[in-house]
């Protein structure tokens, strides 16, 4: 990341051409930009109408300006906003005047929201919520970003860290009084106390997560079986629009096919893939080895068959659902009745496809399971957690053996936590958190 001194801007609205476009603007002479282009430094939070001037005084936007003065604003700085009308040409004749300003540059992907956690303006699990909210594909993912966003783990987190710290300081004095008789004893056992609730609460958030874990990635369902059975006429009925090519021949899907799928909230990513047969065609058997190889990567198979075939080839620890195509013909003809073990469809004509739709969203429902209070949303935060409740324990057991060696093992406990809320060594970390942002965020 480049200097604080520095200051940066970026479109921070949706793609162009648009109705209006937002250009935002962070840093000390955020002021000094805003007064050179509109004429004036308008009251702090009012939208006010302006013509924006380049530097040879061309107009370049009858525009709506905002002045945000730091530390009152989004990122801790001086913040000024660019309401102009979202044509490319506006776009570029606006960037070339900012990026011609002294001290002026655009913004790295992630930079404001870098500039509002250091500034204090959020920890870094709510800006992980932030970026969970603005990836986020369905509902549900929406909700539980937005809980994490508000502060749902990092507010717990906080309030773990400051029991940590009275514990800490509990057992250090019992260590400087050392020498007074009843007085340690005094003062480890409240401590004590404090540290083995925190541990249990520790234990159990984490015994209770994985589910958010999984509702952020998304269920993959992998469908799968022979050449010319359907995969892709089901694949596109799912998908309510034609993603796949669909041909009376064998081999016509070659690569990985997939599609994202909003079930009733839950995200799910649905895989089409080549047909599993032995081929000589060295294209088609390398589709075949993908699909072999993402089947046993997912988290649901739908094996694929029709006539009177039941051979299901299980690649993977994924349950396989069997599912019998083209009742509407030939052998498979019959009921579009569907079992627990057996569903029985005619993607051509959409018959079963309901059942089929709706055994999907139940099994979503159990995977994903409810997570409405769910705190652990990221591998770091649930590494963290671990770390922390470790450490704990490691101090319930050096306290036996001596004051200090628990007090150490709290330390460790306190230092986990800042670094999951991002106030403790974790400058390694930073740039690979938030590069994943888009630019203008």
């Amino acid at each position: 990341m480049h200097s604080r001194d520095q200051t940066i801007f970026a479109l921070s609205s949706g793609r162009l051409p648009s109705a209006i476009a937002i250009v935002r603007v962070s840093g000390p002479e955020a002021g000094a930009a805003l007064q050179q282009l509109a004429g004036k430094i308008p009251s702090p939070r009012m939208a006010t109408r302006a013509l924006l001037r380049d530097a040879s005084g061309q107009a370049i936007d009858d525009a709506v300006v905002l002045w945000f003065p730091g530390p009152a604003s989004a990122t801790g700085e001086d913040v000024a906003e660019f309401h102009v009308h979202g044509g490319r040409a506006v776009l570029t004749s606006l960037f070339a005047s900012l990026s011609a300003m002294k001290n002026l540059r655009a913004a790295e992907a992630g930079e404001f929201t870098r500039r509002a956690f250091e500034n204090g303006k959020l920890d870094l699990t709510e800006a992980e919520g932030l970026d969970d909210l603005i990836h986020a594909d369905t509902d549900r993912q929406r909700r539980q970003a937005l809980r994490q966003f508000k502060g749902l783990l990092g507010d717990r987190a906080r309030d773990w860290r400051a029991e940590i710290v009275e514990a800490s300081a509990l057992i250090e004095a019992g260590i400087d009084f050392s020498d007074e008789g009843d007085v340690p004893a005094e003062l480890i056992a409240p401590a004590l106390a404090r540290i083995k609730a925190l541990h249990e609460n520790i234990t159990k958030v984490l015994a209770a997560q994985g589910k958010a874990e999984r509702l952020r990635e998304g269920l993959v369902v992998a469908i799968a079986g022979p050449p010319n059975v359907g995969k892709s006429t089901l694949m596109n009925l799912l998908a309510r629009r034609e993603v796949a090519i669909v041909s009376p021949h064998a081999g016509t899907t070659r690569d990985i096919i997939e599609v994202q799928l909003d079930l009733d909230g839950y995200p799910v990513t649905v895989i089409d893939t080549a047909g599993i047969r032995e081929t000589d065609d060295p294209v088609e058997r390398e589709g075949v080895r993908r699909a072999r190889a993402r089947a046993a990567e997912a988290d649901l198979v739908l094996w694929l068959a029709d006539g009177d075939e039941t051979e299901v080839e299980q690649s993977g620890d994924a349950p396989v659902w069997f599912v019998r195509n083209k009742i509407d013909l030939g052998a498979a003809a019959g009921s579009a009745k569907s079992t627990t073990s057996e569903f029985r469809i005619s993607a051509a004509r959409g018959d079963g496809i309901g059942d089929l739709i709706a055994a999907l969203v139940n099994f979503a429902a159990d995977y994903f399971g409810t997570n409405e209070g769910a705190l652990i949303t990221r591998e770091r935060q649930r590494r963290l957690l671990e770390d922390t409740a470790a450490s704990l324990e490691r101090s319930l057991v050096a306290i036996g053996h001596g004051e200090e060696l628990a007090a150490e093992d709290l330390r460790s406990a306190a230092t986990s936590l800042g670094r999951l809320l991002g106030r403790v060594d974790v400058e390694d970390i930073l740039d690979v958190i938030f590069r994943e942002f888009c630019i203008g965020k």
